[in-house]
């Protein structure tokens, strides 16, 4: 948890109190600008023109084991991943990253989708080995095509007979999974990449245990062959929705626990991320719980990726691009709608890709009622701030710029000039409810100025919250 130091000092005639931070800014992975575009999609294949439209630096896409092979390991059914598909986002420099799932009926004794493949155990030139032939002829087929990354399934941690269920197998079998493919994989193109299953998080801490990942590292490292395979994974993946303040704690904790077992240099993603609205005039949907109308849908966004990049995160996924197929009144988390319309948060996943593309570095900064992210770039800086509460806050800035320029989040821009070396920002409260509190914070104001360094302060009511930024060495 964040923690907070309080000074308080008096004069004549304004009472000043300064909130010092303990930030745990964490620098990114590249310390230089990006060589890859770490924003991207799931599944924007449905509309390849949009999608390249969007900048989208990688998507998504499921491969579907049964799809493949839906009656026995001789089959091999491409038109699950259409090869259209694949040439498209190659010609939009857009990485198609796999997420393997779905055992077909043929090949387990368990329920057909999430049981577990048959032979898991046997050595993986066997060809009893159902999943390691499925790992090995999809390496072999897709690595030509440009896919590298293999997401192996989804969610484990989720048990049966909770929504979402998808793999029956114990940790211990999932840690096979993982194993199984890595050997594969890699025999096939030593540069691919294995990426750990996305968890959920909350499952398991409503339920009071320990943190599936906790679990899985701690039997990995009793695996004597693991260091040498440099412990079978290269990226830990995350899902985190709707509440913008879980964002920073739930990535910390997370890689807390990859420094835990030695791990730390293993890269974290956010597979999936949103606050899905109810609250859309054109799709309405009833939910009982985040009542989210379409502005607090693209503040989410933003918020969230701003706290991502500040606890260290590599890349960050939106879920999802289109909203295909889906019944009126459905659950609606696109960017698109059914009818291939723009939702607002469109615009603010363009923008973040247009202007956060080479940030190098990011740091974290709040009061009890604002948060400020401040992102490094080669040659500028951007704060991201809002109002977490539902009160209207006032931000200033001040800098040695003389002018700065102003997004909203949806990408709109405006020149800014300083007064007296400052630039004041006015942040909207946020939409809270009794129900959830303030899931999301206020309309986000991006600020975008020169390099140098720069004092934040929120302006109260004959008072000042001065926020401090830990320095990046």
């Amino acid at each position: 948890m964040r923690k907070y130091q309080i000074c308080q000092f008096s004069s004549y005639t304004l009472v000043v109190m300064c909130l010092g931070l303990l930030l745990l800014g964490v620098p990114l992975n590249a310390q230089e600008e990006p060589t890859f575009n770490r924003f991207g999609v799931v599944e924007g294949f449905w509309l390849p023109d949009v999608v390249c439209e969007l900048g989208a630096g990688w998507e998504r896409i499921i491969f579907d084991w049964a799809q493949h092979q839906p009656t026995g390991p001789d089959d091999w059914n491409t038109l699950n991943v259409d090869e259209r598909w694949l040439s498209a986002a190659q010609d939009c420099n857009r990485e198609v990253v796999a997420i393997v799932k779905h055992t077909p009926a043929w090949a387990t004794d368990g329920l057909p989708g999430p049981g577990l493949p048959r032979g898991l155990y046997l050595p993986v030139e066997d060809p009893a080995n159902t999943w390691a032939q499925f790992m090995r002829k999809a390496a072999e087929f897709y690595t030509p095509r440009g896919v590298s990354r293999y997401i192996i399934w989804n969610e484990p941690d989720i048990e049966r007979g909770t929504y979402g269920f998808e793999f029956e197998g114990t940790l211990d079998d999932y840690l096979q999974m993982v194993k199984v493919a890595h050997a594969v994989v890699k025999s096939v193109n030593p540069t691919g990449h294995i990426h750990l299953a996305a968890t959920t998080y909350w499952h398991e801490v409503n339920a009071g245990k320990r943190l599936y990942l906790d679990r899985l590292l701690e039997r990995l490292m009793q695996d004597p062959e693991a260091a040498a395979n440099d412990y079978y994974f290269d990226v830990m993946g995350l899902h985190i929705y709707f509440r913008t303040e879980t964002v920073y704690d739930i990535v910390t904790e997370m890689r807390g626990i990859l420094e835990k077992y030695g791990l730390g240099h293993k890269a974290l993603w956010i597979n999936e991320m949103n606050a899905a609205p109810t609250d859309d005039p054109l799709w309405p949907v009833v939910r009982p719980q985040y009542q989210i109308n379409l502005a607090q849908q693209s503040a989410f966004i933003a918020q969230a990726t701003a706290l991502g990049l500040a606890a260290g995160v590599e890349r960050l996924a939106v879920y999802k691009f289109f909203d295909w197929s889906l019944p009126p009144g459905g659950e609606a988390f696109g960017l698109l709608r059914a009818d291939a319309s723009r939702r607002p948060a469109f615009d603010t996943w363009q923008m973040i890709i247009d202007e956060w593309a080479d940030v190098t570095g990011a740091t974290f900064a709040e009061d009890d009622r604002v948060d400020v992210v401040q992102l490094l770039h080669p040659e500028r800086q951007t704060l991201v701030a809002w109002s977490k509460t539902a009160d209207t806050a006032q931000v200033v800035v001040q800098a040695a710029a003389g002018e700065a320029r102003l997004f909203d989040q949806y990408g709109n821009e405006q020149p800014l000039q300083a007064v007296n070396g400052e630039f004041r920002l006015d942040l909207p409260g946020a939409r809270c409810d009794r129900a959830d509190g303030c899931a999301v914070g206020g309309n986000v104001a991006i600020l975008v100025l020169p390099p140098g360094e720069i004092t934040v302060t929120e302006l109260r009511a004959g008072q000042q919250f001065e926020l401090a930024f830990e320095q990046e060495s």
